[in-house]
């Protein structure tokens, strides 16, 4: 048990550093900017390119683990969905973000981290696979639904061209998809680009997980939404016995593949579900609460899957 304390209270001890700091420093939510567009158009990106260009090509194909996945998270995010619709009297656009509050993962800020200290290299392909295909289908569904649910004023098809658009130039996403040309490739960078890589990668984790706990800490909560406890239920649970579920009645995935999916899916609400509360300005309380309880409740439920997987605890199968 210690050493998965060990493992997992340092990540856990940055995020409630910068919760400390948040609450107790008095700095506008301005000064983060500057950080924040390091971690996501700098470190970030240099750790999944790392991640995925130092990857064997064929590994990156594996469709029958995308799917499983993606199908896996947009399942719950279906249950979220209906939680919400019918905790908010069917209001489209709050159910949407509530949504996200049950089913996306912390994949940027704690995913990667986590799975490679926990699980080693092994890690890297599916934690990559995993956070470019979730990301791709929330940055996907959430501009439709809030189409269809008149918070976003455009056509039809301007939505889908910003889509596109957003899709297509996050600086996640271009990272990754210039590593997977590398790895294609079998791109080597020099060595002076290689250590520059290190340092921004070995950076990612820790001002990501800061930042995380100052940003919750900056968010007000003046009650939690009724529907927040049935949101972190799926998340935190449902959410992680479904990947295992999925995975392993389709079969034919090597074990730590299996490990990395369920432990990506048992991480705490992503910060994004408030960031996309903001930018469509609904939902907003709901949001920030669930990411707070949710990321203070992981403490003990990460905890539990970390021991579960350092003590080869979780089932090969139903049988």
């Amino acid at each position: 048990m210690a050493e998965v304390l060990a493992l997992a209270l340092p990540f856990f001890g940055v995020i409630f550093l910068g919760l400390g700091c948040g609450r107790l420093a008095r700095i506008p939510e301005s000064g983060l900017a500057w950080l924040s567009f390091f971690i996501i158009y700098v470190a970030l990106p240099a750790l999944f390119f790392s991640l995925v260009a130092r990857t064997p090509f064929h590994e990156l194909t594996n469709g029958r683990f995308i799917a499983a996945t993606t199908l896996s998270t947009a399942a719950c995010f279906a249950l979220s969905l209906a939680v919400g619709l019918s905790l908010r009297r069917g209001n489209l656009p709050e159910a949407a973000i509530a949504a996200i509050v049950g089913s996306y993962s912390n994949v940027g800020y704690m995913g990667p981290g986590l799975t490679l200290g926990a699980l080693g290299a092994g890690a890297s392909v599916p934690t990559a696979l995993i956070f470019v295909f979730d990301s791709l289908f929330f940055f996907t569904i959430i501009p439709i639904m809030m189409a269809i649910g008149g918070r976003d004023r455009r056509s039809v098809g301007a939505t889908a061209w910003l889509v596109v658009r957003r899709v297509v130039t996050h600086p996640f996403n271009v990272a990754t998809f210039l590593g997977v040309f590398a790895a294609y490739i079998e791109f080597h960078p020099p060595g002076a680009i290689e250590k520059t890589l290190e340092f921004l990668r070995n950076a990612a984790a820790p001002c990501a997980l800061f930042t995380l706990g100052v940003s919750v800490a900056l968010r007000p909560m003046d009650r939690m939404q009724s529907e927040v406890p049935a949101l972190l239920l799926v998340k935190l649970l449902v959410h992680p016995a479904l990947v295992w579920l999925v995975l392993t009645t389709v079969g034919g995935f090597e074990p730590v593949w299996i490990a990395t999916a369920v432990l990506m899916a048992s991480l705490p609400p992503a910060l994004n579900a408030f960031i996309m509360a903001k930018q469509y300005e609904t939902y907003v309380d709901g949001a920030s609460g669930g990411v707070l309880i949710g990321t203070v409740v992981s403490v003990v439920t990460v905890t539990l899957m970390l021991y579960a997987l350092q003590h080869d605890m979780l089932p090969h199968g139903l049988r």
